[in-house]
């Protein structure tokens, strides 16, 4: 059974930083690109970040563009999301997620999502 599993949000100042992590079990981790998305309240679930399989090419959206990273160990089958610089509008639940074609990862086809964590910055 696979699962992705998210850890690391919670509740932040405006301004601080968050790593996000997420764990894949399940799966062969390395086949996968991955993805981290995420959903505000009232929203659309959005694209954040992607990142290939071996981790040599990034996706990026226009969100939270120049305040995070994204990168990932494949001998420990994580993902992680890098947030700096945070605003009270990045409040959401963020979700890793895994395709087989990274490329696909922007369009939120993904074979595989984890259930999220919550991050609230306050102001």
């Amino acid at each position: 059974q696979v699962q992705l599993a998210e850890s690391g949000g919670g509740l932040v100042q405006a301004g601080g930083s968050l790593r996000l992590s997420c764990a894949a079990s399940g799966v062969t981790f390395s086949n996968y690109g991955m993805g981290w998305f995420r959903q505000a309240p009232g929203k659309e679930r959005e694209f954040l970040l992607g990142i290939s399989t071996g981790g040599g090419k990034t996706y990026y959206a226009g969100s939270l563009k120049g305040r995070r990273a994204i990168s990932r160990d494949n001998a420990k089958n994580t993902v992680y999301l890098q947030m700096d610089s945070l605003k009270p509008e990045d409040t959401a639940v963020y979700y890793c997620a895994a395709s087989l074609l990274p490329e696909r990862l922007i369009k939120g086809e993904c074979d595989y999502w984890g259930q999220g964590t919550q991050v609230t910055v306050s102001s």
